[in-house]
């Protein structure tokens, strides 16, 4: 089953996307499987981190503008090369493994969706992928 979501964002975030993810699968009605969350876009992407602290997701902008700063030099005609190159080390997509109906995340995990290249009106598509059989232990 596929489900696909719109997201509004600013010019660049960190937004949280857990509950709708947990939306998809409660439809689904999974109990054992794997759950894919997906971004088609090539400056936004997907990740999973901390979800209790928002200073967390301030600090990964930080860190990812440090690490990727605009710069004179690029040729990308669009100006924009700083989120391709953001949007390339956080990646596309995420896996997640669903037990007893619920998503496998750690106590202080999140699924985010990144936006390094808004404000956008941006899709993001959920994947629930049901176990037949039980997985070996």
């Amino acid at each position: 089953m596929t489900k696909r979501f719109t997201i509004k964002t600013g010019r660049e975030g960190l937004y949280p996307i857990t509950a709708q993810v947990e939306a998809a699968l409660a439809e689904s009605e999974a109990q054992e499987g794997l759950c894919v969350v997906f971004c088609p876009h090539t400056t936004a992407g997907i990740t999973i981190n901390e979800n209790a602290d928002p200073d967390v997701r301030a600090d990964l902008l930080l860190g990812l503008s440090k690490a990727f700063p605009d710069r004179t030099e690029f040729r990308h005609a669009e100006g924009n090369s700083s989120a391709h190159l953001k949007a390339t080390c956080v990646g596309s997509s995420v896996s997640i493994i669903i037990s007893q109906g619920r998503l496998l995340l750690g106590t202080w995990q999140g699924v985010y969706f990144c936006e390094f290249d808004g404000p956008r009106t941006r899709a993001f598509f959920v994947e629930v992928l049901p176990f037949h059989e039980k997985p070996i232990k």
